[in-house]
């Protein structure tokens, strides 16, 4: 399949334009570690906005369903642990 010039300028506006509505999706610039923290955040937002996966998650632990939900919203704040130290350029 041959693409066409306007077919690629399409097809990175398109990505240029999810990139910018949602953040999750990544950047050229998007490091490993800060696209890992996305996914993490984005899962445990996914786990306590839905209320039969967060009562799964607390009767997997035996905990309460508030419980859960505030280790989950601690958990979002490092969810990677500290970042990588950055090389000096």
């Amino acid at each position: 399949m041959d693409l066409k010039a306007s077919d690629r300028f399409n097809i990175n506006s398109q990505l240029e334009h999810l990139q910018a509505k949602y953040v999750g999706t990544g950047h050229a610039d998007l490091n490993r570690f800060e696209w890992a923290v996305n996914i993490q955040r984005d899962s445990y937002a996914s786990y306590i906005g839905h209320y039969p996966i967060l009562a799964y998650f607390a009767v997997a632990e035996n905990e309460s369903i508030g419980r859960e939900r505030y280790n989950f919203m601690q958990k979002m704040l490092m969810p990677c642990g500290l970042p990588p130290e950055r090389d000096e350029d």
